[in-house]
């Protein structure tokens, strides 16, 4: 590992921190303006749109300019987002109006993400050699889920209420901040701007793609074949399916978690939001041993998937807290450790028929876009007011039944193509484009 890779994973830990944090600062804002439950997973499914509209250009963005000046151009979006969120209350005072300023700012920091991930993704697959990708994508995921814990866990700490009297009463916050939210925003705007510096600081890696094109419709056009070439592939579909399933079941995960703790446990938001903590912390544990899988080895893993379905289907079964946090780390291990293996995998098949920044952006549009659907869901079964438990059991079995699914795909695919497994851990970039010209 060079020192331009961990410059790119301090930039993604600190610019993720934020990201976290000021999801809980969002969800006290919609709080304190006594919003509805289902305004809170409707706020993230505003922040995936961005990734799915998106998805055709920010792929094009990211291969045509160094990776580290598009990571700051993009960090600096969020920051934009995050500071029109701390500047809520003086642009209007009706709530409505309020909280639909709280679902701009957050979709704005999402428009930032979206074109930040195939940066931020794409340069690894630049710096790290095929046989380099798992352990890679160990760190990055690993410190990935580490700065959702720190973030998570800064957010309920900056809105704690024996936390955020002290904040206020710091002369240097108070002077521009009215109240818990707004000082809380305000750290989190300092850590953006610090994932800035580092950003600057990530050397060029000297790979250059073929110019992009600029043609919004032509971007369209080449975009839905990028899509089809990767669902195609055998080995791409399945990863593909894998990371897909994973991401909407983590990001409505993040939301359950929260609710069941308030209805099950009694917990409040700054608590609650320890508790996401915790399997994050579980997630970090699975990636750290996901890193010893190698690449050639990376779809042995696809059983953990569906234990981390069934795993899930106990959370109605523990109030201690011991079993809590012993359960919440044993979900968040299980998911690490299989989705780290399947997100290099994906990364690997897809830079070597496409480009590190499209192969992302057309990972992000899945991933996304199942996000939106799994939110959608989340917030209808809120809506019909279902007891948390039961919305949790139908959310285990869901993804348990879908892995088991993925698990035949694969086995067919081989069964159908004996030399698939010679694809895996192949040299270069851009094949399927080559033969597309």
């Amino acid at each position: 590992m060079n020192k331009g890779f961990f410059l790119v994973m301090a930039a993604q830990a600190l610019s993720s921190v934020a990201d976290n944090a000021l999801l809980i600062a969002a969800i006290a804002l919609i709080a304190d303006l006594h919003g509805p439950d289902w305004m809170v997973p409707l706020m993230k499914w505003w922040f995936a749109l961005a990734y799915v509209l998106l998805a055709a250009f920010v792929g094009a963005f990211a291969d045509a300019f160094p990776k580290g000046r598009v990571m700051f151009i993009t960090n600096g979006i969020k920051f934009a987002g995050c500071a029109l969120m701390f500047s809520l209350h003086t642009l209007t005072t009706e709530q409505d109006s309020q909280l639909f300023f709280i679902f701009f700012a957050y979709t704005l920091v999402g428009i930032g993400a979206a074109a930040y991930s195939p940066a931020k993704y794409g340069i690894v697959t630049e710096m790290l050699k095929p046989e380099m990708l798992v352990k890679g994508n160990s760190w990055i995921e690993g410190l990935t889920v580490l700065s959702i814990i720190i973030g998570t866990v800064l957010g309920g700490v900056l809105i704690h209420p024996d936390v955020s009297p002290v904040l206020q009463s710091s002369p240097l916050v108070s002077s521009v901040a009215a109240n818990r939210t707004e000082a809380a925003i305000l750290i989190i705007g300092l850590i953006y701007l610090a994932a800035a510096a580092c950003n600057l600081l990530i050397p060029r890696t000297n790979i250059h793609y073929p110019k992009q094109k600029t043609n919004p419709l032509a971007l369209i056009k080449d975009f839905k074949g990028y899509v089809c070439i990767l669902w195609q592939d055998k080995v791409g579909q399945i990863s593909l399916a894998v990371t897909t399933l994973f991401w909407g079941a983590g990001a409505t995960l993040q939301f359950i978690v929260i609710e069941w703790g308030a209805q099950q446990l009694g917990y409040r938001l700054d608590q609650s939001s320890i508790l996401m903590g915790v399997a994050a912390l579980g997630t970090v544990m699975g990636a750290y041993l996901a890193g010893k899988v190698p690449l050639k080895k990376a779809l042995s893993v696809l059983p953990m998937g569906v234990a981390m379905g069934f795993v899930v289907l106990l959370m109605p079964f523990v109030e201690s807290t011991w079993a809590v946090h012993s359960l919440l780390l044993l979900i968040g291990a299980t998911s690490g450790f299989f989705v780290v293996p399947m997100n290099a995998l994906l990364q690997h098949r897809g830079h070597v028929l496409l480009s590190a920044g499209h192969s992302i952006a057309v990972q992000n549009f899945n991933e996304q876009l199942n996000i939106l659907f799994m939110l959608s869901f989340y917030s209808l079964l809120l809506w019909l007011n279902l007891h948390i438990n039961v919305i949790i059991t139908i959310f285990g079995l869901l993804v348990a039944c879908l892995m088991v699914v993925f698990i035949y795909w694969n086995k067919r695919n081989h069964s159908l193509n004996p030399d698939l497994a010679a694809c895996i851990g192949q040299e270069g970039h851009g094949q399927a484009l080559e033969k597309c010209e």
